[in-house]
């Protein structure tokens, strides 16, 4: 995955977050062994580029497409 050299944490968490992780876990309260809640949970980790890809990082162009798209909207109200 990383190779043989010794890898810094900037590496493993470059690594994790390029490739991305699933973490699934449950959860039960109980009381007098009855179960009360059960949840079951799951957080994906990655990268923004890698769930939203058509996503511009430039804010200022997210804002300007925003804009042009409202636009024909707002001149046919």
């Amino acid at each position: 995955m990383l190779g043989d050299e010794d890898a810094s944490l900037l590496d493993i968490v470059d690594n994790v977050l390029n490739k991305g992780v699933v973490i699934t876990g449950d959860i039960t309260i109980a009381l007098a062994q009855v179960d009360l809640i059960y949840a079951r949970l799951s957080l994906l980790l990655c990268a923004a580029d890698r769930v939203l890809p058509s996503e511009d990082p430039d804010p200022m162009l997210r804002r300007r497409a925003r804009r042009a798209r409202r636009a024909p909207a707002n001149r046919g109200a």
